[in-house]
């Protein structure tokens, strides 16, 4: 079973859009009743949800790394930087974690994309 994403609202809508025309379970945090809510928080939501939160955002990277040091769990994170990658990038990789990995594999973990 693919992982279920959750994005905040930074991303752009063509990521989502295309990762749910491949069958992919994308929910953003606006859908959520969540676009309010710190960077922590949101990574706090993602993991209530078991989800993997995908962001665009840096200071989602100094917040995960400060939860691997205290031992706070977390259900992942997937980062990108909007600069080095395309819609259509993000997308197909963000597709390939998708289908690849499982909730356990990729828990407490920061992936960067793009894979290539």
């Amino acid at each position: 079973m693919p992982l279920s994403l959750y994005f905040d609202q930074h991303v752009p809508h063509a990521i989502a859009s295309g990762l749910a025309r491949r069958g992919i379970d994308v929910l953003k945090c606006s859908q959520d009743g969540n676009s309010s809510l710190d960077d922590p928080g949101l990574l706090r939501r993602a993991t209530e949800l078991n989800r993997v939160f995908f962001s665009q955002d840096a200071d989602l990277l100094e917040i995960a790394n400060k939860c691997l040091a205290e031992g706070i769990e977390f259900s992942g994170l997937v980062y990108a930087h909007p600069l080095n990658i395309t819609i259509g990038q993000a997308v197909r990789d963000l597709e390939l974690l998708a289908k690849v990995l499982t909730v356990d594999e990729i828990r407490n973990r920061i992936e960067f994309i793009p894979l290539d």
